[in-house]
């Protein structure tokens, strides 16, 4: 969610930080801001409500030059979208940035008022700074220590980045929210940032700090950045790591939109997949894998990756003969569930810093309970707190609709699925698998170079009062997460339904102004045919995505038709009709002349519950 940027060295920090938040563009925002130590030893704050663009008209005509600068992208939890609730927000002496949310920070203020404190905004993150204005003025703490004992004081899940405007030195803290820093030797330059993206091309070394470390970055000291405990003793609770990220990865090529980019990186994800896990360094983590034997799996997410736990679950009942359970992370740990340690808790994420994710991950690991993650991000947090950890190689997803993520998230799942069962040392199985998954590659490679039909439908009926998208058994979660995109990115009414369920309401909608997205494999196609004519028999319009081995069936039912060849992929043919689903999305959404990469309201990485 919210964006954070910190630099500190002999280059010109604000132009690294403005660049630094324009890469986080992606994760969603509604206002922006800087704050850096001006050549008169003073606090200058520039922050503006809208767009990074109207940040950047604010300072251009001035002449800034400044050696440390804390920057922010702010969505708002707390107050509403202006410029005074923008971040950083200051007092004379120190600025700071926030991600997250202080759940006591009502009492605290309140506390804070009796002593003469006093507040501009209406933000929870105004309250940390009110907490170390007073221990530095009226305690006569240090910075350090005040920002130890104000982070003890609060509760709830944030990330603060200080500026000291006496020194120009930035402190950082976090507590199950996302929080990195990296340093250049050569360069003398200490970064920390809300997302390793943001530090791309200007660190060689990543370090990310567990809860409740304070990172202290200083040019003054012989290291750079230096890690201290709460109690202010120096500490190792930290993972480090090279810099492998390029820019490539942050640049749209000849593609319009990161999101449509992203579609058509899948094939090669999909390879390179295989390629890490049965012929590459994967292979020892899958060794790994081969000794866990779960009585039942416990499946948790949010989002898309919760519709990939779904297509994951299928893969481990079917397959494996595993008991599954799958929640929503949101609700999971809130209804008491019933879990021992014979259990096997997995956990699904792009990002690796979903607020409810990875409280769900806690609470399995408080309660004894063996836990894997299924995520992008190496060395997130989820990463890190899991006793197990699945990478699905996605890359970089710049655009907020996931959509490369989603199918590495399955095919990493049906991966697991395959160690579960033994077959790790079974060549025949092994090799059979790794053929279905590069005949999956090719098959979205086909399609995406045949995409016009898809676009041409989408522009037919982009302008309709709704759509429907249904699907049974494997497909159904297909038809919730392509009901999801459309939503994201074009606004439209959409939703997802299992087909058999729409008699028992939701029929009650149709018209000839409701489109039926079907999504039809070979399995249950009679059931599913049954449901589509109950929708055409109401005057629905209806689009079929489905198997071209039933091309007269399927051309007779419908306005429009996509058809696929599913011939080989069994259980992984919803992957490939679930690529139709994306391009019809981004295109109606290109229609809709909506912002397709940065969709509004959401934001890429959900740090707050």
């Amino acid at each position: 969610m919210c964006g954070i940027v910190g630099h500190l060295g002999p280059r010109n920090s604000v132009e690294i930080v403005m660049e630094g938040l324009k890469r986080l563009e992606y994760r969603g925002y509604d206002s922006a801001g800087i704050c850096f130590v001006n050549e008169k030893n003073q606090l200058s704050i520039f922050k503006k409500s809208g767009k990074l663009e109207n940040l950047r008209g604010l300072i251009e005509k001035e002449k800034i030059i400044a050696r440390s600068c804390i920057g922010h992208t702010r969505w708002a939890t707390h107050g509403e979208v202006n410029d005074v609730n923008s971040h950083p927000h200051n007092s004379e002496d120190i600025a700071l940035v926030h991600n997250g949310i202080i759940e006591n920070a009502e009492e605290i203020r309140a506390e804070l008022l009796n002593e003469g404190v006093r507040f501009q905004s209406e933000t929870d993150s105004e309250v940390f700074l009110g907490l170390l204005t007073f221990l530095t003025q009226k305690k006569k703490m240090n910075i350090m220590e005040s920002i130890a004992l104000a982070f003890k004081r609060i509760r709830g899940n944030s990330a603060f980045v200080i500026l000291n405007r006496a020194t120009s030195e930035i402190f950082a803290v976090k507590r199950g929210a996302p929080l990195v820093c990296g340093i250049n030797d050569i360069s003398s330059e200490v970064l920390v940032s809300s997302d390793p993206y943001a530090l791309i091309g200007v660190v060689d070394k990543l370090y990310f700090p567990e809860d409740e470390i304070i990172c202290y970055l200083s040019a003054a000291n012989k290291h750079l950045l230096r890690f201290f405990d709460l109690n202010l003793s120096p500490s190792k609770r930290y993972l480090s790591k090279k810099q492998e990220m390029s820019f490539k990865s942050t640049e749209k090529g000849n593609f319009e939109h990161f999101m449509l980019k992203e579609i058509h990186e899948q094939p090669e994800l999909t390879r390179g997949l295989v390629q890490f896990y049965f012929h590459g360094e994967g292979k020892e983590i899958l060794q790994g894998i081969t000794k866990l034997r779960p009585e039942r799996i416990i499946l948790s997410a949010c989002g898309t990756a919760y519709y990939a736990g779904l297509v994951i679950r299928n893969f481990l009942e079917t397959i494996n003969g595993i008991s599954c359970i799958h929640d929503l992370a949101s609700e999971f740990r809130y209804r008491r569930p019933l879990v021992n340690a014979r259990d096997l808790a997995i956990f699904i994420s792009q990002s690796g810093e979903t607020a409810d994710t990875l409280a769900a991950q806690a609470l399995c690991k408080e309660l004894k309970v063996e836990t894997l993650s299924v995520v992008n991000v190496e060395g997130s947090s989820l990463y890190r707190q899991c006793h197990h950890n699945l990478l699905i190689r996605a890359g970089i997803e710049v655009g907020v609709a996931s959509t490369k993520a989603f199918t590495q998230q399955v095919l990493t799942g049906r991966i697991l699925s395959h160690i579960l069962e033994g077959n790790l040392s079974n060549q025949e199985k092994t090799h059979a698998l790794i053929y279905k998954i590069n005949i999956l590659a090719e098959r979205i490679d086909e399609l995406l170079s045949n995409s016009s039909a898809i676009q041409e439908v989408a522009q037919r009926l982009y302008d309709k009062k709704g759509f429907f998208f249904t699907g049974r058994g494997s497909y159904f979660p297909i038809a919730l997460e392509g009901a999801l995109k459309l939503k994201e990115i074009a606004y439209v009414h959409a939703e997802g339904y299992a087909a058999g369920e729409l008699k028992h309401g939701p029929i009650a909608l149709i018209d000839h102004e409701m489109v039926n997205m079907a999504v039809l494999g070979e399995d249950l196609f009679e059931k599913s045919i049954s449901n589509v004519q109950e929708i055409k028999a109401r005057k629905g319009i209806i689009v079929v995505i489905g198997p071209d081995t039933y091309e007269k069936e399927l051309k007779k039912i419908s306005d429009y038709a996509i058809l696929l060849n599913l011939k080989g992929l069994d259980e992984l043919s919803p992957l490939l009709l679930n690529i139709v689903n994306q391009l019809f999305a981004y295109h109606v959404a290109k229609c809709k002349g909506t912002d397709i990469d940065k969709p509004r309201n959401l934001a890429k990485s959900v740090t707050v519950e």
